[in-house]
């Protein structure tokens, strides 16, 4: 029974009456971790070219330096995230550690980018906030397949579990009742 579940392949949860999510292939999503990884590595140059300490001196709030410094850490998390991404694309908990540090470096770099265009240079706001939207579409790519990777899962432990289930009453119904050994029999006939 044990080699049943183990051997019981995804087609089986058509069986079940439920339709398989389309999960990409995962050398298709290493790839396009992979193209997310190069255009976030963009933005290391334009974060670098940011000079919050110098708005302070011109009236900006000093939680630019704060958000700016945040930033470029984030975007070193985020690179070792997408990395451990690429190596496991089927990981649910490392695609969603990318996309959610991906959304927290997104809104750092927004507000950063109104700082710059107000700041330092609108120019350098608006190449940044340009940077940003460039991996929308990825973002929103992985988004759907953390969505579609977790539909995936529930439907396979649905299936897993109902099987589990279907074997634990087999079993039941199949062991057979205790019997008394003949000695054992002889001595209450006596």
């Amino acid at each position: 029974m044990k080699s049943l579940l183990l051997l019981m392949p995804l087609a089986s949860i058509a069986l079940w009456g439920q339709a398989a999510p389309s999960v990409p292939a995962s050398w298709d999503v290493s790839k396009s971790v992979s193209e997310l990884a190069a255009q976030i590595a963009q933005l290391q140059p334009l974060l670098a070219g940011l000079t919050p300490q110098e708005w302070v001196k011109k009236g900006a709030p000093e939680a630019y330096v704060a958000q700016w410094q945040g930033a470029q850490q984030e975007l070193g998390y985020l690179d070792q995230t997408t990395r451990a991404l690429e190596k496991q694309p089927e990981k649910l908990s490392a695609a969603l550690d990318v996309y959610f540090r991906l959304q927290g470096v997104e809104w750092r770099l927004e507000s950063l980018s109104e700082g710059a265009r107000k700041y330092q240079n609108p120019a350098a706001g608006d190449q940044l906030a340009q940077a940003v939207g460039a991996h929308a579409a990825k973002r929103d790519q992985l988004r759907q397949y953390i969505s579609d990777l977790a539909s995936q899962n529930e439907q396979e432990y649905a299936v897993v579990e109902r099987e589990a289930q279907r074997c634990r009453v087999e079993q039941n119904r199949a062991a057979p009742a205790p019997t008394k050994s003949p000695a054992k029999r002889n001595a209450k006939a006596k």
